[in-house]
């Protein structure tokens, strides 16, 4: 059994909820109060962060390194594309998540000048999607699921405009037709 060690307000736990969602694996839950950390976490991962996936007593952390586990683990349905370029391509995204994150904490903590830092950082990602109708290229993946949970918290939590971004609306639009996403979008909301 796997066990996901997880806080939903995290977006690097909605990562990994959201590659479970759409492999389909059954997982047990342990929720993590981030205002108040068990010490037993330290032991699963030392600087105490989620998420932490375990299996057969292994402790995995860093969300993207889980997703591409997790992609190894389950490959079906396949969230890598098949040539290895395209999916160094998706794991180059995925690295450079950071040009995106970095903006929304800054944003987020109200910092000055976050707003145009997010703005050009959501503007980059409207641009990237006139070239592919997904970050990685013609296929849903996983470097949509590294970017969607920062995108909808940015919408869902911190009010942000989307509508400058048409093409990021869009792609949006069509994830959220997708199981995993929705149920991100439930947990969001109730946040």
């Amino acid at each position: 059994m796997i066990t996901l060690y997880d806080a939903a307000r995290c977006p690097y736990c909605a990562r990994v909820r959201i590659v479970l969602a759409e492999k389909g694996v059954e997982l047990e839950v342990v929720e993590i109060d981030l205002s108040d950390r068990p010490a037993w976490l330290y032991e699963k991962n030392a600087t105490g962060r989620v998420p932490v996936l375990e299996e057969d007593g292994r402790p995995l952390p860093e969300s993207a390194v889980i997703m591409e586990f997790l992609e190894e683990r389950y490959p079906e349905p396949a969230l890598l594309p098949p040539d290895p370029a395209d999916r160094a391509f998706v794991r180059l995204l995925v690295f450079r998540d950071e040009e995106l994150t970095d903006p929304y904490y800054a944003f987020r903590r109200g910092e000055d000048g976050a707003a145009g830092r997010l703005d050009i950082a959501l503007g980059v990602l409207d641009a990237a999607l006139a070239e592919r109708p997904f970050f990685g290229g013609p296929e849903y993946g996983l470097a949509d699921i590294a970017y969607v949970p920062w995108i909808l918290r940015a919408r869902d939590m911190l009010g942000v405009d989307l509508a400058p971004y048409p093409l990021l609306s869009a792609w949006l639009t069509r994830l959220e037709g997708r199981p995993a996403i929705a149920s991100e979008i439930d947990i969001v909301a109730a946040l």
